[in-house]
């Protein structure tokens, strides 16, 4: 009986490492595939609105596989499903544009903010979508062999740096729009670190959200609590991506805090 009890154990363990190992190279292939700074432009219409324009709004999605829509089956991510829930609550023209790229980091994110054609969408915009951090953290999965305090601190040190300087570059091109900043869940939370692997998560969520505090407009958009109960029934079969049902749930929240006036005088 013991035996049998030790055999099913083993084959849990095992099924389980798989899983994690399956998320892990997930990322490590996200970040090798990306060397360089693509820009995809997965919106409709322009890449730029016209100076006066008051009849369109134009959301500028920036950075990470998150933006880019990896997983999503429907090739829209959160950042489309957030465009689709804008375009419920305004009669105007609601143009995508969606400069994702897998395995971007905070450095990365920095250099791709300083290119021409991003610094005009960005200029463009009356919304700012983000997501960044998450490669930063999980580092193509090296943390998640160190996840010792010290270890995550000397990762977490220079992606604050990073965070201020995108936040800062973002401004000086554009002072209007809102930038909303999806912040991170924890894809492991169901494997038997969880505790820990939520505690770094939740800190790393905090500490990003401080950096925001001190810019106008700067509003860190929570996920955390979206993954935390059911996560398997939103992750994509890598086990680190949403899948179709985890994007629309993140699109949803951040167009949830995103109001018009047109819409409040109805």
């Amino acid at each position: 009986m013991k035996k049998h009890l030790i055999s099913a154990i083993s084959i849990v363990s095992a099924v389980s490492a798989l899983l994690f190992l399956a998320g892990l190279w997930m990322v490590f292939e996200d970040q090798q595939a990306n060397t360089g700074l693509k820009t995809e432009n997965t919106g409709t219409g322009k890449n730029t609105k016209k100076a006066g324009n008051t009849n369109e709004i134009t959301i500028t999605a920036i950075g990470d596989s998150l933006t880019r829509g990896t997983g999503d089956t429907a090739g829209k991510g959160y950042a489309g499903y957030t465009a689709d829930e804008v375009k419920k609550k305004t009669k105007k023209a609601v143009l995508l544009q969606n400069n994702g790229i897998k395995g971007l980091t905070s450095s990365g994110l920095l250099e791709q903010i300083k290119q021409p054609q991003i610094k005009r969408e960005l200029r463009s915009a009356d919304i700012i979508l983000l997501t960044i951090g998450g490669n930063d953290l999980f580092a193509g999965g090296e943390a998640l062999g160190h996840l010792d305090n010290a270890y995550i601190e000397k990762l977490e040190k220079p992606y604050l740096v990073h965070l201020k300087q995108i936040y800062a570059g973002i401004r000086a091109v554009n002072k209007t729009a809102t930038v909303y900043h999806v912040g991170l869940y924890n894809p492991f939370i169901d494997l038997s670190q969880a505790k820990t692997t939520s505690a770094i998560v939740r800190k790393w969520n905090f500490d990003s959200a401080s950096v925001a505090a001190d810019f106008p407009k700067v509003v860190y958009v929570p996920t955390f609590d979206l993954f935390e109960l059911n996560v398997n029934d939103y992750l994509y079969s890598d086990k680190f991506h949403p899948n179709m049902a985890g994007y629309q749930l993140i699109g949803e929240r951040v167009a949830s805090l995103i109001h018009f006036r047109e819409e409040e005088a109805k």
